[in-house]
């Protein structure tokens, strides 16, 4: 069923309720204060109070019965998203594991790792460990192909 005004309105006087009680954080208070101005049903509107009490109560109300044993204890609703993991970071994971097969994959890599580190420091993704393995082992194949190149270079200039 639709929600009139004076609906979010009631569920607004209870978030203020809870978040003068201390029952919610600032950031959770300010993210279900904007999601009750946009909530068009009652359904919406009950997921945002649900887990606060609803007036003055001598005891808290007990616990649904039918609650899963697993189910978290906040509404998934709550909780943040999980963080992602960097699609660079995969990237120069995948161009580092490569580069015994195909030394070009070397320099991906590299440049890859570099900008999933800063990439994942800026936005909090996973994939650190898939960042820097790319980055260890894109430098050690180019420290690799250097010293090659350098031998190289130093017996055919020792060679009459």
């Amino acid at each position: 069923m639709r929600a009139s005004h004076a609906d979010r309105e009631r569920t607004v006087d209870v978030l203020k309720a809870g978040y003068a009680e201390g029952r919610l954080s600032l950031a959770e208070y300010e993210q279900r204060m904007g999601r009750a101005h946009q909530a068009q049903t009652y359904g919406e509107l009950h997921a945002l109070i649900a887990d606060l009490p609803q007036g003055p109560m001598a005891v808290p109300a007990p616990a649904p019965q039918y609650a899963h044993p697993y189910q978290p204890a906040v509404p998934r609703t709550f909780l943040p998203p999980p963080p992602q993991t960097n699609n660079s970071a995969v990237g120069a994971l995948v161009c580092g594991v490569l580069t015994p097969f195909y030394g070009v994959t070397a320099i991906p890599a590299v440049i890859l790792g570099h900008k999933a580190r800063a990439e994942i420091r800026r936005t909090g993704e996973k994939g650190e460990g898939m960042a820097m393995a790319g980055l260890v082992l894109g430098w050690l194949t180019i420290g690799v192909a250097a010293l090659v190149l350098l031998a190289i270079v130093v017996i055919a200039a020792a060679s009459p």
